[in-house]
């Protein structure tokens, strides 16, 4: 029997320096997207896939983010009193969307080191991972989308998505074989391409479920003193011997990692926000270039 996916790993450790001087004192992950932190559009995701356990691998300087899905009594009384209520029930509910725990990764050793910083709290299942670059506009959360598939093949979970040729040279692509329309058996992933070399127009999402052999697998990972651990490096050696399967996701992918994919993103959310979608689409038509 396929074990069900409950408990989501979302690594937030990273310094965030492309977008300084915004993260010199707050997280990349805690800059708001419309009315919400971008890492708050990653936990309703997993939610809305079914997930009840989240745990945040922070570093240092991350406390904000426990802040923001811990209770503020505070705040919801000064609301209530206020006569704000449906504002205060909205800050209630942050605390209440999962279970919340917190591991600290001690050093930047990548996103493989800090999956294992969080691997005791995983034990013997399997577990999603989400990375708070990667926001997935559809009808059908992103995850729910990989769990489908999980449900059916009960292997590891690579999110896949097509870009255009000016984008491969910059994301990681896979070579695999097509299973269905949507699903693809994964062989390799090949760090950012040339064009000319790319074995797929396919690049790989940050969202993936991971089983316990790619745990084992990333502790047999050995790496030089200056690299980093890589959870692709996990997916890589199982897939050699074993199934990987990468699944095209349904919907829009907005990459949030640099400067102009937060401007995308943030100008997708302010269109579909009912507070500012006629306002803001007016503003939009009314520029002049």
């Amino acid at each position: 029997m396929i074990q069900k996916v409950t408990k989501a790993i979302i690594p937030v450790a990273g310094l965030g320096t492309r977008f300084l001087p915004a993260t010199k004192a707050q997280p990349k992950e805690m800059l708001p997207i419309m009315d919400k932190p971008a890492v708050q559009y990653l936990v309703e995701e997993a939610v809305a896939a079914g997930i009840t356990d989240i745990i945040f691998v922070t570093g240092r300087d991350k406390r904000t983010i426990e802040d923001h899905f811990d209770v503020a009594p505070g705040l919801e009384r000064m609301l209530e009193e206020k006569g704000k209520m449906d504002a205060a029930k909205l800050v209630h509910n942050i605390s209440n969307l999962a279970r919340f725990a917190y591991v600290r990764q001690k050093y930047p050793k990548g996103d493989g080191d800090a999956i294992l910083t969080a691997a005791h709290l995983i034990g013997d299942e399997p577990v999603a991972v989400l990375f708070g670059d990667d926001l997935i506009l559809s009808d059908t959360p992103a995850l729910k989308q990989l769990m489908n598939v999980y449900e059916k093949y009960g292997k590891p979970m690579v999110a896949l998505a097509e870009v255009s040729d000016e984008v491969i040279p910059t994301k990681g692509i896979v070579r695999g074989d097509k299973v269905t329309d949507k699903v693809f058996k994964i062989k390799e992933t090949v760090e950012k391409p040339k064009l000319a070399d790319a074995p797929s127009n396919l690049a790989v999402v940050g969202k993936y479920i991971i089983t316990p052999e790619i745990i084992e697998a990333l502790k047999k990972v050995r790496v030089k003193e200056d690299e980093e651990l890589r959870l692709a490096h996990a997916l890589d050696a199982v897939a050699k011997k074993g199934d990987v399967y990468g699944v095209k996701l349904e919907g829009e992918w907005l990459d949030c990692g640099s400067k102009i994919g937060f401007l995308r993103a943030t100008v997708r959310y302010g269109l579909l926000h009912p507070e500012t979608e006629n306002e803001f689409k007016n503003f939009l038509k009314g520029l002049r270039f």
